[in-house]
C-alpha cells in the first residue's frame, strides 16, 4: 500500500514559509521519497497569505493535498490557521509558535527554521542528520550556524 503524507506551510509573505518547504522537499527526495511540492504565492509580496504543501511516499501523483487530507499543518502566523485549517485531517497535527520556544530566537526571521525544527520531530523516518545537511546547502555559510541552532531547538521544542 502506498502511504503518501501531506504537509502544508502556512504564513505571511517574507516569513519563510516556501523556503520550510524548499528544505523539506529536499531532505525527502535524498532519503528517497517520491515528492511533489506545490505553492500558492497570494499577495506575498506585501505581506499576504502564502502556502507551500509536500506530499511524499512511494508515488506521488499529484502535489495538491486534498481537501481534509493534510497530516500536518505548520502555521507561520496565527491569521493563517482557520485559512489553512480545511486542508487538515480531523487528526490532523497543527504545529504553531506556541509549540517552540521563540523567546530563544537569535533573529525573529529564524522562526521559519525553528518550526521547521518541531515538524523534523513529528518525521521519525527522517534522520536529524539529513536535515541539517539540506539546512547547509540551503543557506550561505555564514547564516548555517545560527539556523542550525535554531532548527535544534525547534526540534526539542517548548520542553
Amino acid at each position: 500500500m502506498n502511504q503518501i503524507t501531506n504537509i502544508i506551510a502556512a504564513g505571511l509573505g517574507g516569513q519563510g514559509v516556501l523556503k520550510i518547504t524548499d528544505i523539506l522537499a529536499d531532505v525527502l527526495f535524498r532519503a528517497g521519497y517520491d515528492v511533489k511540492k506545490s505553492e500558492v504565492h497570494g499577495m506575498s509580496q506585501r505581506g499576504g497569505s502564502v502556502s507551500s504543501e509536500v506530499r511524499f511516499g512511494d508515488k506521488v501523483n499529484s502535489p495538491m493535498v486534498p481537501a481534509g487530507e493534510g497530516d500536518v499543518l505548520v502555521v507561520l502566523d496565527a491569521s493563517q490557521l482557520e485559512v489553512a485549517r480545511p486542508v487538515l485531517k480531523a487528526d490532523g497535527v497543527i504545529i504553531t509558535p506556541a509549540d517552540v520556544p521563540t523567546d530563544q530566537l537569535s533573529n525573529p526571521k529564524a522562526l521559519n527554521v525553528m518550526l521547521l525544527g518541531a515538524l523534523s520531530a513529528r518525521l521519525p523516518q527522517l534522520d536529524e542528520t539529513l536535515f541539517l545537511e539540506a539546512l547547509e546547502r540551503a543557506f550561505p555559510e555564514k547564516l548555517y550556524a545560527a539556523n542550525a541552532e535554531m532548527f535544534r531547538l525547534g526540534r526539542k521544542g517548548r520542553g
